[in-house]
């Protein structure tokens, strides 16, 4: 007997299965053909089987050069956890440069190092540390955005200059500007784990930014940047080594958790405190009061006399935007008038 059944023996020997061992069971030679063929083509039909089950086998395509090693949900949440950085990034440079600065999140991807070197070009790079996390990562920003934003620092207009270096004395005045970004840095990472960054050092070159070998894979993170009608661009580079000890934290549950019903640290309030130091405040000396009539208003004339109802030797009252803070006594302080304070006033 051949080893290869016809469509017509197939099908009925399907059919044989299909029914069960009763159906099997007729009489005669039937039952003995359909044995014989069923003994002669088992493994032909097993194969038949087991080929169709394969193809039934859902994939994925999977990329052996970019690997994902995070998922979904951590990619998310890292996209809401640096929003909330560009948000702080900006506000603090608003105050620093005193001009509108707003930071948006562009792109959040997982690429290899390598490739992300090679979308750069004319740019500095700041390499920096994140303890407690080992490792280093990278802030890269473009030469006409600091140039603007350093010109904004100095009293200009946001003039930019045609240089791919930064002088002596454009490197402190750098270092202020990344200074205000890591504080927004550190803010928004705190519902995830509090770190401190620091600068290591500052590259121009992208070939002596090794923070990463060239096949491992990083966090790359765009933002695009606007300081008044300037705009430019900011990335962040971060080394998947550098987050693998909190993926379990890169969770969007925890991380809502951790930021709402985390309190008020002393850093949060050291950084408020600096904020609000610089702020301008009216502050007034209230000499007395005193009511007169319209007619007597009119009539006012140079050498005229307001009698008021402060007494000689009682204090003045000090305001603070138009609230009574302070009272005490009229001075000199060399050739200037003063104020010397005696005492808080008290609320009534």
């Amino acid at each position: 007997m051949s080893d290869i059944l016809s469509q017509d023996e197939i099908e009925a020997l399907l059919s044989s299965l299909s029914d069960g061992d009763g159906g099997g069971a007729s009489s005669g030679g039937g039952s003995s053909s359909s044995s014989s063929s069923e003994l002669a083509s088992g493994g032909t039909v097993s194969s038949l089987t087991k080929r169709s089950q394969r193809s039934a086998v859902a994939y994925e395509v999977y990329d052996f050069r970019r690997p994902d090693k995070f998922s979904k949900e951590q990619l998310r949440t890292l996209q809401m956890l640096h929003e909330t950085f560009g948000r702080l990034a900006g506000t603090n440079l608003s105050g620093l440069l005193r001009t509108n600065v707003s930071i948006d999140l562009i792109s959040l991807e997982q690429v290899p190092y390598e490739e992300y070197l090679r979308s750069i070009s004319s740019s500095v790079f700041t390499i920096f540390s994140i303890p407690p996390l080992s490792g280093q990562a990278a802030i890269e920003m473009e030469f006409d955005l600091i140039f603007t934003m350093i010109d904004k620092l100095l009293g200009g207009p946001g003039r930019t200059v045609k240089r791919q270096n930064l002088t002596d004395i454009e490197e402190p005045l750098f270092h202020q500007i990344v200074g205000k970004m890591f504080l927004a840095l550190k803010s928004a990472w705190e519902g995830v784990v509090i770190v401190n960054p620091t600068v290591e050092e500052i590259e121009t070159s992208s070939q002596f930014v090794q923070i990463a070998p060239p096949s491992d894979i990083v966090v790359s993170i765009l933002f695009e940047v606007r300081v008044g009608e300037a705009h430019g661009a900011l990335s962040l580079c971060i080394p998947y080594m550098v987050l693998k000890p909190i993926t379990a934290k890169l969770s969007a549950q925890k991380w809502f958790a951790a930021t709402s019903n985390r309190k008020q640290t002393a850093a949060h309030r050291s950084a408020l405190t600096h904020q609000l130091s610089a702020a301008p405040v009216d502050v007034a000396i209230r000499m007395g009061k005193s009511r007169i009539s319209v007619k007597d208003f009119l009539m006012l004339r140079k050498n005229d006399v307001i009698r008021l109802d402060q007494k000689v030797k009682q204090d003045m009252t000090l305001t603070v935007a138009n609230q009574d803070k302070f009272h005490g006594v009229p001075s000199l302080n060399g050739n200037s008038i003063a104020f010397h304070i005696n005492g808080v006033k008290q609320k009534d």
